[in-house]
């Protein structure tokens, strides 16, 4: 049920920040860095859960388990720009949140672009 302890950490730290907001802005900026930071860090069990499993499942899958890999990694570099980009919105800090949003597009095109020339070799073989 550690869904539910999160869903109740979010509201419960939510309502904190919204409290202290109207007195001190500062504060609420504080309590809602904090709340997320603590949500990603439950989150990270998880995430090394699941790279266990799509690392045994890359195992099974033999030379095509390096694509998962990059799945796992594009995955995490959305879900860090996700959270750092959100904390930036939420600050007041737009176009630094802009500016990590396009790092983060970048670097899922670079990572992803084995992906992509593994595809055009392929679609060049087929052509020859």
């Amino acid at each position: 049920m550690d869904i539910v302890r999160i869903v109740m950490l979010g509201v419960a730290g939510t309502l904190l920040g919204i409290q202290f907001k109207n007195g001190k802005p500062e504060y609420g900026l504080y309590i809602g860095v904090c709340v997320s930071l603590l949500i990603f860090l439950q989150i990270t069990g998880y995430l090394v859960e699941m790279k266990n499993s799509l690392q045994s499942l890359g195992s099974f899958l033999g030379q095509s388990g390096g694509y998962l890999g990059i799945l796992l990694k594009v995955t995490g570099i959305t879900y860090l720009c996700e959270l750092g980009s959100g904390i930036c919105k939420d600050a007041g800090y737009q176009a630094v949140a802009a500016q990590i949003e396009l790092f983060g597009k970048i670097m899922v095109l670079l990572t992803g672009m084995p992906v992509l020339l593994s595809l055009i070799e392929t679609i060049s073989g087929f052509m020859a």
